[in-house]
């Protein structure tokens, strides 16, 4: 395939992906009209632009740029998320979870551009429509898997330090602090991400939430089954009373013990997870290999009419099966 043509496709798609932008950046409303009219009017007039110096100029560019961008977030964000509030929720918790500083519209935005890469690739590449249609599923999934990644990995690494982190919040209250105070040491002495978390919630009860809803926030934004059962022996001793600090020392031993075994379990089932990563990739990567060394050999397997399409459709439905029946033996709960 000749370079030259390969990147000409791309910027074609490029070009329509901005043009169907542009089109949607120009749909303003009257409100926001006449916010952009008195924002420009605040920083001295968008029509003095020519009279400017030559920096000013460069930095009231700037600004629309970052405006039309901004513009260009929250137009895809009312597409996607005015009709279904909840999912549009979901995916805000889920990029807390994973530690992305993203917002909606530009999780869709690179959503979109994974989807229009893929069929460059699968049109460029190959100049045929079944791997072309692959090639965008797989963009279009490809971010998910990065997102769940993130989250296991975060989660992972936050369980890690839930015990020494109870052990030092247990030391504060023995110490005379309040819980609040307690949560603010946590959030000086600890190290990401337990840090950030805490000092996060810090934070929320500084502006007025109470201490109990800045935890369950909490618990929402980690998704760790051992972060929610701290937060509710919290919560359950101040209703019925009791030692707190001999509590969170009780929890602290549990979640040890609990990481421990699951360290072991780990090591224990390596070589199956690794088997199913195995199993799952050689016909992927076998197929890709043949279709690169000999495409006249493999070329049967994508055209149309022909069963080759639809044979390769169920292979990948049963490699996927395969693996997830696989995956499901070797997870085991603790």
């Amino acid at each position: 395939m000749n370079p030259a043509v390969l990147g000409l496709e791309v910027l074609g798609a490029l070009a329509i992906f901005v043009a169907i932008a542009s089109i949607g950046l120009r749909q303003r409303s009257p409100t926001q009209e006449l916010a952009r009219r008195l924002r420009m009017a605040e920083a001295g007039g968008g029509e003095s632009i020519i009279f400017a110096p030559p920096s000013e100029r460069i930095r009231i560019r700037a600004r629309g740029w970052r405006e039309s961008w901004n513009r260009l977030v929250e137009l895809l964000s009312g597409r996607f998320g005015a009709g279904s509030e909840g999912r549009a929720m979901k995916l805000a918790d889920d990029l807390s979870r994973a530690d992305l500083k993203l917002k909606i519209g530009e999780w869709y935005l690179i959503n979109v551009g994974t989807i229009l890469l893929g069929l460059a690739i699968g049109f460029g590449l190959y100049r045929n429509v079944v791997l072309a249609a692959i090639f965008a599923a797989l963009g279009w999934v490809a971010p998910a898997f990065y997102l769940r990644w993130r989250q296991r990995r975060r989660t992972r690494k936050f369980n890690d330090q839930l015990g020494d982190t109870l052990t030092l919040l247990s030391n504060a209250l023995k110490a005379g602090y309040s819980f609040p105070q307690a949560m603010a040491t946590i959030s000086r002495s600890a190290e990401p991400p337990i840090a950030d978390e805490f000092a996060r919630a810090t934070r929320e009860i500084q502006l007025g939430v109470s201490t109990d809803d800045a935890l369950n926030h909490m618990v929402i934004r980690v998704g760790s089954e051992d972060f929610d059962l701290m937060v509710t022996a919290v919560q359950v001793q101040r209703i019925v009373g009791g030692n707190l600090a001999e509590i969170l020392d009780t929890i602290a031993h549990t979640i040890r013990e609990r990481i421990r075994i699951k360290g072991e379990i780990r090591t224990l089932t390596a070589q199956a997870r690794a088997s199913a990563y195995i199993i799952a990739l050689l016909p992927i990567a076998l197929a890709f290999i043949l279709s690169v060394i000999s495409p006249g050999y493999f070329g049967p397997m994508l055209k149309f009419p022909g069963p080759g399409p639809f044979m390769l459709g169920i292979a990948l439905v049963m490699i996927a099966l395969g693996f997830g029946i696989l995956m499901r033996i070797v997870k085991i709960e603790v």
